[in-house]
């Protein structure tokens, strides 16, 4: 059983070390079924956890637009692209 209120609370860089060490055990293969099977689950729930997170802290970053006068006239979302 995944414990989904403690994933809640993690902060971004301890949710993904978890789920990390997760995948290094589920890679190496000698974990039991059983014990493999929830893990997965906690990984899964941790992954959406980080991808959550991500995705706040992308909407929080925007960039300043000016305007003619040279003055910020607002903001807009950042294009990570550019």
């Amino acid at each position: 059983m995944t414990d989904t209120t403690t994933i809640k609370t993690l902060p971004f860089e301890k949710a993904l070390a978890e789920l990390e060490e997760i995948v290094r055990r589920l890679e190496r293969g000698d974990v039991p079924l059983e014990d493999s099977i929830m893990i997965y689950e906690r990984g899964e729930a941790l992954k959406k956890h980080c991808e959550l997170l991500l995705k706040k802290a992308e909407a929080r970053i925007e960039k300043i637009t000016v305007g003619a006068d040279g003055q910020a006239s607002g903001t807009t979302p950042l294009d990570v692209a550019e």
